[in-house]
């Protein structure tokens, strides 16, 4: 299970989670480890410590290099630029460059379904989880929504090394990849890739919406026409990868009826598959807000039936599923008011769609660390919808430039100060939306630290 190994010299970059789970998994197979990170050995001590030390070399901060002179395998951490110059000195060498989900993929026997998309993958892989759940399965959820997949990994591998003959730890994951993660994979083999939407986002790390969607569509690269590419056939950027995929086409839509795929009829969800006619579940059974996950829903159909779960399962997880933290959670109700926490909303289409979910006029807060996001976008659903829009973070000055014409901006040294502030302006019938467009790194730790702020800063209002 997995290539070799055992003794062999392999550096990792970067100590976050997916790092720590990396490093771990390498110790248990036997390589020799060298950890690389800017940051210094005493920030990091509370990681090392989690590790086999003894067997571990760590290079931080001026010695960063250090760390490069002698892998025959590198693995990066989703944080990590994959074309750092030190990566393509070592890739000029011969040496592969590889990221977490590719070396946990080597030690997976198992289902592996893998969601991307610049929104609702977090929503769509809770959703398709849930489903497998319904249907007595164990399943393993996580990758960039939360737990490595280096972590499922090292237990099926322990497992392996107790008994070649007891049940594994899981039956199939289920598993939140993003674009950073993708840029390095090698044989990263989804059997069911989730392509879920494609707009601007990242566009601080991408110079274009053209490498930005590559990035992306590398989730299909190692399928076989036995695997299963579930794309949004609403999205024109994603039909237009039709072309270069290799594995069987799934479309969801809500916009039109389909030959093969998951699709909206008057008050239906309803699915064409595999010569199969499906009567999924009504329109009012999904507990979740908004258009946009009408459609992750869709997609979580369209892997569920593909991978064999009952209809019976699958609407027993719709009807009980109401979302997510952190994406359009409901905080509390006071005063008439209702207060929404969208932190999870870190670009301007995931904002836009936010503004959407709601008939009622919105008191949002906005801003943070700007990730080349198109603000001029927000002007009309601004105007239309938003009576006041509180600023926060390093972007604040340039959405507000962005958005011309609009003139009912406040601005916020704080969060605490933007969360008063919408609780003043705020009538009663009016939402309190936290929707920053934006990531949270100039303020928080990230947006579930900002999200989590947000939640005590509600529940704290007299």
């Amino acid at each position: 299970m997995g290539p070799r190994l055992r003794e062999k010299p392999v550096t990792v970059v970067g100590l976050g989670k997916s790092g720590l789970a990396a490093t771990r998994l390498l110790q248990a197979v036997g390589a020799h480890v060298t950890v690389v990170d800017q940051q210094s050995e005493s920030t990091l001590s509370q990681m090392v410590a989690q590790l086999d030390a003894p067997s571990l070399q760590l290079f931080t901060a001026d010695q960063f290099d250090l760390g490069f002179r002698t892998p025959e395998l590198v693995v990066i951490s989703p944080g990590v630029p994959s074309r750092l110059e030190i990566l393509e000195v070592v890739r000029r060498r011969g040496v592969p460059v590889i990221s977490e989900i590719e070396l946990a993929s080597w030690f997976l026997p198992i289902p592996l379904v893998a969601v991307t998309g610049t929104n609702g993958k977090s929503t769509a892989v809770s959703l398709m989880a849930r489903m497998f759940e319904e249907n007595g399965e164990r399943v393993f959820m996580g990758g960039n929504l939360g737990t490595p997949l280096c972590e499922p990994a090292l237990a099926i591998y322990h497992n392996r090394q107790h008994s070649s003959d007891s049940p594994l730890p899981f039956d199939s994951v289920v598993a939140e990849v993003s674009s950073f993660q993708l840029e390095a994979i090698q044989h990263f083999h989804p059997k069911v890739a989730v392509l879920l939407n494609l707009t601007a986002d990242h566009l601080d790390r991408y110079p274009s919406m053209a490498e930005y969607g590559a990035a992306k569509a590398r989730i299909f690269a190692n399928q076989s026409s036995e695997d299963f590419a579930v794309l949004n056939g609403d999205d024109p950027l994603i039909g237009a990868m039709r072309d270069s995929i290799r594995g069987t086409i799934v479309e969801f839509s809500l916009e039109r009826s389909l030959g093969e795929g998951v699709f909206v009829e008057g008050n239906q969800i309803r699915a064409h598959l595999r010569g199969q006619e499906f009567e999924v579940a009504l329109r009012e059974e999904v507990g979740l807000r908004g258009r946009h996950n009408l459609a992750n829903v869709l997609a979580a159909v369209a892997v569920a039936l593909l991978c064999d779960c009952p209809i019976e399962a699958i609407r027993r997880a719709i009807r009980a599923f109401t979302g997510i933290a952190h994406a359009l959670e409901v905080v509390r109700e006071r005063g008439g008011v209702l207060f929404v926490n969208d932190s999870k909303g870190t670009n301007v289409d995931a904002t836009l769609k936010a503004l959407e979910s709601f008939d009622r006029p919105v008191v949002i807060i906005m801003g943070g660390k700007d990730k080349g996001g198109d603000f001029t976008r927000l002007r009309e659903p601004l105007q239309q919808r938003a009576r006041r829009a509180i600023l926060i973070g390093e972007s604040a000055v340039r959405i507000r430039e962005a958005v011309e014409g609009y003139e009912h901006f406040l601005h916020a040294a704080s969060l605490e100060e933007a969360v008063t502030l919408a609780a003043q302006e705020a009538e009663p019938g009016n939402v309190v939306l936290l929707s920053p467009a934006c990531a949270s790194f100039d303020m928080f730790r990230d947006y579930r630290d900002r999200g989590e702020q947000f939640r005590g800063l509600v529940k704290a209002l007299p």
